[in-house]
């Protein structure tokens, strides 16, 4: 009953600032948080342009959502697939083996490798 609640909570918390999100331009709006990297920095950091991103994906804007953040736009589905598949890996084992390629240790390095790559790319090209 207490993880049922919990997760009603966490799902009306998402809902709510999904709808911040598609209403709220975080460009706009100065009530989001700035990147503390690129302020400190002047560079991009993997995340910048994230919430720009969300706002143009809640508006089915994916060619603005790509500008703001591509790595995000490639990285939103691979992570909701993560998100079905947990709870379901722990009903059978083909659901746990498929889980632990796409998310175990391997996964995890080379999700590094690809971060960091996008991280010196955007800013050499940018």
């Amino acid at each position: 009953m207490r993880r049922r609640v919990g997760l009603i909570l966490i799902v009306v918390l998402l809902a709510g600032i999904a709808v911040v999100y598609k209403y709220l331009d975080p460009s706009v709006v100065p009530i989001f948080p700035r990147c503390p990297f690129r302020l400190l920095t002047g560079y991009l950091c993997p995340g910048c342009g994230s919430q720009r991103a969300i706002h143009h994906l809640l508006n089915l804007d994916l060619p603005g959502a790509w500008r703001m953040n591509p790595l995000l736009v490639i990285a939103l589905p691979y992570l909701l697939l993560g998100l079905i598949l947990k709870p379901l890996s722990h009903h059978n084992g083909r659901g746990t083996r498929l889980y632990d390629q796409l998310y175990g240790y391997r996964a995890s390095v080379v999700a590094l490798v690809v971060i960091v790559l996008f991280w010196i790319g955007r800013n050499i090209v940018a």
